[in-house]
C-alpha cells in the first residue's frame, strides 16, 4: 500500500512543480508586481531525519518556495522548518498547503495512517541528554571528549573555584 501512496505523492509533486513553474513565470513576465513574499515557521509532524529531509527537499524543489532554516526538535518541541514563499496570500494558507504536502509525504513513508502514526510518544533510549531526541549524537560528542551543555566563560569557572 505504501507503494501506492508513494506513487500518488510523486505524481502530486510533479503537478505542484508545474503549477509553481507557471506561477513564477507569470510573476516574472507580468508588468506589475504579483509577488507577496513571506517567511513562515512550519512545525513538523515528521520525526525521522529521512522524513524531515524529504519534506525540506520537496518544499525546495517546488518553484516559488525555499527552506531557509531548520530548528532541531527536542522531546518537548517538534522540529520546525522556516519556509520562504514567493506568492503567499496569507500565512494560514501557506501553512495549510505545507500541511497537505507533509500529510501526503507521511502517508508515503508510514502508510495509510500518515501523520497519525506520529502520535506515539517519543521515548529516549538513553539518559544521555533528556532534552534532545537524538541521545546517540550526545553520546558520540561526549565520547570524543567534548563537553555538552551550556558553555561557561573561563572567568566564571575561576569565580566558582574561589
Amino acid at each position: 500500500m505504501r507503494a501506492w501512496y508513494t506513487l500518488t505523492y510523486v505524481l502530486w509533486m510533479i503537478g505542484e512543480i508545474v503549477k509553481g513553474s507557471f506561477a513564477v513565470a507569470a510573476g516574472v513576465y507580468s508588468p506589475r508586481t504579483r509577488s507577496s513574499p513571506a517567511i513562515v515557521e512550519y512545525p513538523l509532524r515528521a520525526t525521522t531525519d529521512l522524513e524531515i529531509i524529504a519534506m525540506a527537499s520537496s518544499i525546495t524543489i517546488t518553484p516559488g518556495t525555499l527552506v531557509v532554516g531548520t530548528a532541531h526538535g527536542t522531546l518537548e518541541e517538534e522540529p520546525s522548518l522556516f519556509v520562504h514563499v514567493l506568492f503567499a496570500d496569507s500565512r494560514e494558507q501557506v501553512v495549510e498547503e505545507l500541511r497537505e504536502m507533509e500529510e501526503r509525504l507521511l502517508r508515503a513513508s508510514r502508510g495509510r495512517d500518515g501523520a497519525e502514526a506520529a502520535l506515539r510518544p517519543r521515548r529516549s533510549r538513553s539518559a544521555a541528554d533528556e532534552r534532545f531526541a537524538d541521545g546517540r549524537a550526545v553520546r558520540r560528542i561526549r565520547a570524543a571528549g567534548h563537553r555538552t551543555g551550556p558553555v561557561r566563560h573561563p572567568n566564571e569557572q575561576e569565580e566558582d573555584e574561589r
